[in-house]
C-alpha cells in the first residue's frame, strides 16, 4: 500500500540535515532628492540675502555699538512695560466682555457685541490718534472727585495704554468666549444641580476649564501686542521704535538704528515665543496622550528627516 504524504506538516529538512536559515532582507532607505534640492535652493537664497546685507553700506560696527545705547534700552523697557499693561487690561476686560456676550440679558449682550464690533472694525492706529486728540471732544474731564484738562490727563502714555488695551480687549473677548463655549454644557448643568448660581458656576467651574483653550492664543496675542506697540510712536510715546527713529535721525544713522530696533524686537519675541510654547505644552497635558516635542527634539527630527528609515523585524535600518 502506497504511503500518502501528510500535507499538514510543514516541509523541513530530512533527518540528520541542518535547517538553512532564510536569506536576510536588505531594506534600502528611500532617498528624498526633492528635499535636498529644496534645501539647497533655500540655503542659496539665504546666503545671497546675508551677503547683500553684509556688503551693503550699513555700518555694522555702529549697529553693535547702539544695541546697548541708553536711550535704546530705555525704549525697549518702555515697549515691554506698555505691552504688559495693555495685555492685562485686554485680558481682564476681554473676559468680562465674553461673559457679557454670553449673558441672557439682552442689554449686556448687545453692549458687548457693539464694543467688539467697534474696536475690531477700526485700525489700532486710528484708535491711538483718537485717544490722543480726545481734548477736541472734551476740553476738561470731571470725575466728581477729580477735575482737570483733558490734555493733562491723556498723556502719550495714557493714550497708548488706552489705544492698545481697549483694542486688545475686543480680541481677547472672542478668545475667552471660544474658551467658555468649549466647556461641555453638562458641567454647567451639574454645577447648577448642586445649587450653584450662574456667577459661581462661571467662576469656579467654567473658567478654570476654559483656561486650557484661552491661555495658548493669549500668548500669541501677547507676542503680537509686542510688535503692535511700535504704533504708539505716533502719539509721541518713547517706545523702542520711537527711540530708534529719533537717535537715527539725529546721527544720520537711520538704517543702522532700524536694524538695532529689529534685533531688539527679535530678541524679545523669541524669548516670549519660547515661553508661549512651553505654556501651551503645559496646558496640553490634560488633553494629549503624548506631549508635543520640545524645540530641541523638533530640530533633531528635522535634521534627520531627509531620509526615511525602515523597520525590518523591529530593527531600524
Amino acid at each position: 500500500m502506497t504511503d500518502v504524504p501528510d500535507l499538514t506538516k510543514e516541509p523541513g529538512p530530512e533527518p540528520g540535515q541542518d535547517r538553512v536559515p532564510p536569506e536576510a532582507i536588505v531594506a534600502i532607505p528611500v532617498r528624498h532628492w526633492g528635499r535636498w534640492a529644496g534645501a539647497l535652493v533655500v540655503c542659496a537664497l539665504l546666503a545671497w540675502l546675508a551677503w547683500s546685507f553684509v556688503n551693503s553700506d550699513i555700518r555694522w560696527d555702529v549697529v553693535g555699538e547702539y544695541l546697548t545705547y541708553d536711550r535704546i534700552v530705555e525704549g525697549a523697557a518702555n515697549t515691554l512695560w506698555i505691552t504688559v499693561l495693555s495685555m492685562l487690561i485686554g485680558l481682564v476686560l476681554g473676559v468680562l466682555l465674553a461673559v457679557m456676550r454670553l449673558s441672557d440679558n439682552p442689554v449686556l449682550s448687545n453692549v458687548a457685541w457693539g464694543y467688539i464690533w467697534f474696536f475690531r472694525g477700526t485700525p489700532v492706529l486710528v484708535q491711538l490718534v483718537l485717544w490722543y486728540n480726545l481734548s477736541i471732544v472734551f476740553d476738561t474731564m470731571n470725575f466728581g472727585f477729580y477735575k482737570d484738562e483733558t490734555n493733562d490727563i491723556i498723556t502719550p502714555f495714557v493714550a497708548a495704554l488706552l489705544g492698545l488695551g481697549l483694542n486688545e480687549a475686543a480680541y481677547m473677548a472672542e478668545i475667552a468666549r471660544a474658551g467658555i463655549l468649549s466647556v461641555d454644557h453638562g458641567q454647567t448643568e451639574a454645577a447648577q444641580a448642586l445649587g450653584m448660581n450662574k456667577a459661581k458656576t462661571t467662576r469656579r467651574i467654567v473658567l478654570p476649564q476654559a483656561m486650557r483653550v484661552i491661555i495658548p492664543p493669549t500668548g500669541n496675542e501677547f507676542i503680537n501686542m509686542l510688535k503692535t506697540s511700535s504704533l504708539v510712536s505716533v502719539v509721541q510715546f518713547e517706545d523702542l521704535f520711537w527711540a530708534a527713529d529719533i537717535v537715527g535721525s539725529r546721527g544720520n544713522l537711520v538704517m543702522e538704528l532700524f536694524v538695532v530696533a529689529t534685533v531688539w524686537y527679535l530678541m524679545l519675541t523669541t524669548v516670549f515665543s519660547i515661553g508661549q510654547y512651553y505654556l501651551e505644552r503645559h496646558y496640553a497635558k490634560g488633553s494629549d496622550r503624548a506631549l508635543p516635542p520640545t524645540p530641541l527634539q523638533r530640530m533633531r527630527a528635522h535634521l534627520t528627516s531627509f531620509r526615511t528609515k525602515s523597520q525590518v523585524g523591529g530593527t531600524t535600518v
